[in-house]
């Protein structure tokens, strides 16, 4: 992905946050430079990866396969804190490739706008799609349903998706601003997608970042300094 259409994405999906009055840290809004004058108290912030994660998953087409995710908070599964949280934006036919997690819990929240369609499958031993039922827990009623069926999720409703269950998911109708809530995160060895999807962008650096992503962090700032 270019920087440039990355900022483009930032600041569009950050103004669509706003409308629905959801507000980022104020860390969202650090610049390059303020990352380059940030010592050991922001340690926290690179170690758990927490702020702006934008993807195209490496397919090149961030309209048709990406995601727009912002992490607000996550600790580490032997601190107090063993949860996290992210905020994701979800365009219309914007599709999060089919994936599961070894270790991760989460709940997948519509918080408004359009529909989210989340759809799901069992993984097989050697973590291929399975053809068996899968159950589903939503908002704490339990469904058995075929494998590969689709659940659209209106505003207000969740799905619970525990590891090993493979999922994706796309906006149905309109743009939705969708939750997660989860244990602990930990996007680089807790992926397991479908395919061979890689997580994170190639970047093409056409102009400067307008905030850092997670995975710029190591180029602006070091701990302790």
């Amino acid at each position: 992905m270019k920087r440039s259409r990355i900022n483009a994405i930032m600041a569009d999906a950050d103004a669509f946050l706003r409308s629905r009055l959801f507000y980022l840290p104020p860390f969202a809004y650090w610049t390059p430079q303020d990352w380059a004058r940030r010592g050991a108290e922001a340690s926290e912030i690179v170690d758990r990866r927490l702020g702006w994660d934008i993807t195209d998953f490496g397919q090149g087409d961030f309209d048709r396969i990406g995601l727009f995710v912002f992490t607000l908070r996550n600790g580490t599964p032997t601190g107090a804190k063993s949860y996290a949280e992210k905020i994701l934006v979800v365009n219309v036919d914007q599709v999060t490739p089919t994936h599961f997690h070894w270790s991760k819990m989460e709940d997948i929240i519509n918080r408004g706008g359009g529909d989210l369609a989340v759809r799901v499958n069992n993984a097989t031993a050697d973590e291929q799609l399975a053809d068996t039922d899968v159950e589903v827990h939503l908002d704490g009623v339990v469904r058995t349903v075929p494998a590969g069926e689709t659940l659209l999720l209106s505003p207000g409703e969740s799905i619970a998706l525990g590891p090993g269950l493979y999922h994706e998911f796309w906006g149905v109708g309109e743009r939705v601003l969708v939750g997660e809530v989860s244990k602990v995160n930990d996007d680089a060895i807790d992926n397991r997608f479908l395919g061979g999807v890689g997580r994170f962008p190639d970047i093409e650096e056409d102009e400067a970042p307008l905030h850092l992503l997670v995975n710029d962090y190591e180029r602006y700032f070091q701990t302790g300094a």
